[in-house]
Formats: C-alpha cells, sequence, structure tokens
C-alpha cells in the first residue's frame, strides 16, 4: 500500500474535511477524494461518512486508524535512521503540550535546538492534559509535555517540580498574607478550568476535602487570570503559567504547599526515532540549565 494514501487518510481525518486536507496536502480535492476511494475499495470497507459538516470517521475507520498512525511513524523512524547513518540530521517531531509549557519552555528549547538542528522541523500541538494524554495513546504526537503521571503507557521523564499558588485579587482581604490556607477556598468564589484540564486545583482541593463553589468555568488558563483581575473570584494555578502574568494578581504560596510534577512523555519509546531521542535529550539538559531554581 503506498504510504501517500495513508498520510491522505491521517490528514483527513485531523482536519475533517477533505478540502482543508488538500490544501495542506498541496493537491486538488478531487485527488484526496480518488485516493481515499481507493483506499476503501483496497480495504473492502468504508472508513469515512462524507457530510455537508465535514467528514467523520467511521467505525471500521476508527479501528484502523491507530495502525495505520503507527506505519506512518515507522515510516518516519525509517528515514531518519537512514538519513542518521548516512550523516545526515533530518526528520519531524510532533510535539504534544499544556499552555505553560509552550509559552514558557518551548520557544527557547526550540530556538537552541533549531540552531544545533536546522533540518529537524517540528508541529505543535497545544492542548490540556486530557488532549496530551489522548494524542499520546493515538500515536499522534512523538513526545508530549503534561503533569506526571500520564494517564497512557509510556515512558515517563520527570522535569520540574512546580509549584501551585493561590491566585486572588490585588484587594482581596487576605493578599497581604504571606501564604494561603486551602481551606479558605469553600469561602471563595472560584474559577476553575473544565473537568478535563483542572486536575491540578481538583487534586489539592480533593487532599483538603474541599468542595469549591465554582463560580466560572473555562478551557483558557489565561481567561482565569483576567477573570481574577476583575475581582470575579479566586483560583489555583501552576507558578510556571503565571510567569510574566501575575503583575495584576496577587499570588501565595498555599498552606499545605502543594506542586504538579512536570514531565515529558514519550509513546513507545523504545522505537523513537533519532530525532525524537535527541531533542527529549536535549530538553532534559536544557531543563538542567535554564531551571535549576526549581
Amino acid at each position: 500500500m503506498n504510504i501517500r494514501k495513508y498520510e491522505t487518510f491521517v490528514k483527513v481525518v485531523e482536519l475533517g474535511s477533505l478540502t482543508k486536507a488538500a490544501q495542506a496536502l498541496g493537491c486538488t480535492q478531487s485527488a484526496v477524494s480518488h485516493i481515499l476511494n481507493d483506499l476503501e475499495e483496497a480495504f473492502g470497507f468504508s472508513l469515512l461518512q462524507r457530510g455537508r459538516g465535514g467528514v467523520q470517521l467511521t467505525e471500521n475507520g476508527t479501528q484502523v486508524l491507530t495502525p495505520i498512525r503507527g506505519i506512518l511513524n515507522y515510516s518516519e523512524q525509517l528515514h531518519q535512521t537512514v538519513a542518521s547513518i548516512r550523516g545526515l540530521d533530518t526528520g519531524a517531531i510532533r510535539i504534544g503540550t499544556v499552555t505553560s509549557v509552550a509559552v514558557h519552555w518551548l520557544p527557547g528549547i526550540l530556538k537552541q535546538f533549531s540552531e544545533a538542528h536546522p533540518s529537524i522541523d517540528f508541529k505543535l500541538y497545544n492542548g490540556d492534559y486530557g488532549d496530551v494524554n489522548r494524542w499520546l495513546a493515538e500515536g499522534s504526537i512523538d513526545v508530549g509535555f503534561l503533569a506526571l503521571p500520564a494517564e497512557t503507557d509510556c515512558e515517563c521523564i520527570p522535569l520540574v517540580q512546580d509549584r501551585l499558588l493561590a491566585v486572588l485579587p490585588k484587594n482581596h482581604p487576605m493578599a497581604n498574607l504571606p501564604r494561603f490556607p486551602v481551606s479558605q477556598v469553600q469561602n471563595e468564589h472560584f474559577i476553575s478550568l473544565l473537568e478535563s484540564s483542572d486536575m491540578d486545583a481538583r487534586n489539592v482541593l480533593n487532599a483538603a476535602g474541599i468542595h469549591p463553589n465554582i463560580r466560572f468555568t473555562t478551557k483558557d488558563d489565561y481567561a482565569i487570570i483576567a477573570m481574577v483581575e476583575q475581582g470575579l473570584g479566586m483560583s489555583i494555578m501552576p507558578e510556571l503559567l503565571l510567569e510574566r502574568r501575575s503583575e495584576n494578581v496577587v499570588t501565595l504560596e498555599l498552606v499545605p504547599k502543594a506542586s504538579r510534577l512536570i514531565g515529558i512523555a514519550i509513546p513507545n519509546a523504545s522505537r523513537s526515532s533519532p530525532a525524537t531521542r535527541s531533542f527529549v535529550d536535549f530538553v532534559v539538559e536544557w531543563i538542567k540549565q535554564n531551571r535549576t531554581n526549581e
């Protein structure tokens, strides 16, 4: 089977549209449709349901998606291994990450890594913990930055213990205290991430037996900071996320202290590509050199 057909199928699934996939692949929509028809004919069953709203996987399509992604991953690994043997430094790395790492770590990491490896390309996927865990399980990313432990079976490398802090409006009655008691949360209006994203705050509150009065819920970390600035409530957020974003709010250490363990996860680590292993090793060293205060 031509690997190009698999690439086309995965691209259509990722973008949810034949038109968008054709644009991304640099071909016509009719060419994409023809490739999909050939693939379905070869398999003997339908892979996608086509409609005005785009395309959706059939049950059979869902079953073959992960193995097809695996074939593409092996193809990329073979390409990079051959290039490595020939003395070339090339390839592509797909990175899944949470917002705090995407904003505060990855720009510096990618700048330095790209200077040493200019022929390696990157594709970045930004989401919450649930997204990154799902991408790892699907095999749609090569590495993932998230809070450990990961929910999927993969190699996980701890990087940094990141404190969790109370985030308060500047005019809050407790803003001048040195620390914020977790028990006080039950007396406050609480601003929360969606359930799939709020593992950090939820772990702290569950450990204290606190059921917060959740006034607002959002998937956007920085929307929480903006709402706290306006006095709409308080929240609990990672220190890394608050870097250079806390000038209009007050951040206090929690009592008892709490933190999250940020790590990097690699699915099928024994079969990861040379470019991926080089990148992971670089990240570990970058953290040692740039986050020694953590």
